[in-house]
């Protein structure tokens, strides 16, 4: 690469540790500066990250130095900072949900289209060797034409062992926007777009109860249903069937498994990069070898296909992160209004991952 694109993070809370593990040190990108509304954590941060300074909100989303935002902060803020840094021609990539509210992403993606500038979002756990394993085995025809799939995603909540779970709670937070994205952004990926969702939810409990850390014992008002269910009609006629549960204790059920017409996929947790892909034709099931992916991935390894990658790799990007929330919203929509709903945004599938070891996309910079 001829030059080492200048990252700006905003937030600093727990993930970004995450992603300054993968990105400090990188031979193609360089955190040029931080911010957070604690500037004492972001010099804190600035200091453990050769050439990074700290800096306000405002002056990182400025600066000449940064190429491309990463934005860390709660889904509440997600617009505002986007929106921040596309008015001064930077490229934004940031955590999930792509906004908390549907109207404030299509909002930020029409405005990344007049500035051309680029948007990205997490997760890009969905980039790791385990859903693009399952991907490259559903695309090799091992299990003939995909029918259907489930996913589930199990909890009790988060409150604990989240020190500050409280924007869980909130509009943007709950089991479906809280771990909807890695699950459907699986989905799209093996299966393709979605053309139609049904859903159903609850709200089991208005108030939660912190269980750990300095504000233990200390209540949440719960504003979002706690429990969502529905299914997914895609574009190629398969059908998903999924919950997202903050109410329930335990579960035996596979993170996701897609069956076709000669055969069935277990498929690992797309909150994860890695695992186990088995396939069964109705005689037992065996392991599907490691055939695509990145190796060992990490946190912020969509970001780093995102800012160093052409515009085609852009797997992580925001349209699927826009169609993956109005996928959510609709669920809620058609939880309270018991009506089936059609999905307006359609996506591309995205472009598969071959496989990549983890020193190719890793690419530690010359000391």
């Amino acid at each position: 690469m001829g030059y080492s694109r200048g990252i700006g993070i905003v937030g600093l809370g727990v993930i970004s540790r995450a992603y300054l593990e993968t990105l400090v040190g990188h031979a193609d990108v360089r955190i040029v500066a931080v911010a957070d509304l604690d500037a004492e954590r972001a010099r804190a941060v600035a200091e453990t990250v050769p050439g990074a300074r700290a800096l306000s909100v405002s002056e990182l989303l400025a600066d000449p130095e940064v190429d491309t935002v990463l934005n860390l902060t709660i889904p509440a803020a997600h617009a505002e900072i986007a929106h921040g840094a596309i008015s001064h021609g930077k490229n934004v990539y940031g955590e999930k949900p792509l906004t908390a509210v549907l109207d404030d992403a299509r909002a930020v993606m029409a405005s990344a289209a007049a500035a051309w500038v680029h948007v990205g979002c997490a997760p890009d756990t969905v980039l790791g060797t385990g859903v693009q394993t399952a991907r490259a085995a559903i695309d090799a025809g091992h299990i003939g034409r995909p029918i259907a799939a489930t996913a589930a995603f199990f909890s009790a909540g988060h409150e604990s062992w989240h020190p500050n779970p409280h924007f869980y709670y909130l509009p943007g937070g709950g089991p479906l926007f809280d771990m909807g994205p890695y699950y459907l952004s699986a989905l799209v990926h093996m299966l393709g777009p979605i053309v139609t969702v049904q859903g159903a939810g609850s709200r089991t409990r208005s108030v939660r109860t912190i269980g750990s850390g300095p504000r233990e014992g200390e209540t949440l008002d719960v504003e979002v249903a706690t429990h969502v269910t529905g299914v997914l009609t895609h574009a190629s006629g398969a059908l998903s069937t999924v919950t997202f549960s903050f109410d329930a204790h335990a579960s035996e059920a596979k993170p996701i498994e897609v069956h076709g017409e000669a055969g069935s996929l277990s498929v690992p947790d797309p909150n994860y990069f890695d695992g186990d892909v088995r396939i069964s034709r109705g005689d037992g099931w065996e392991l599907v070898p490691v055939s695509a992916g990145y190796e060992h991935g990490s946190r912020g390894v969509g970001l780093l296909d995102f800012a160093v990658g052409d515009a085609p790799a852009r797997r992580a990007s925001g349209e699927l992160a826009l169609h993956t929330l109005e996928v959510m919203t609709l669920l809620l929509e058609s939880a309270e209004t018991g009506e089936r709903r059609r999905v307006s945004t359609a996506p591309e599938r995205p472009e598969p991952v071959p496989l990549t070891t983890e020193a190719e996309w890793r690419r530690i910079a010359d000391a």
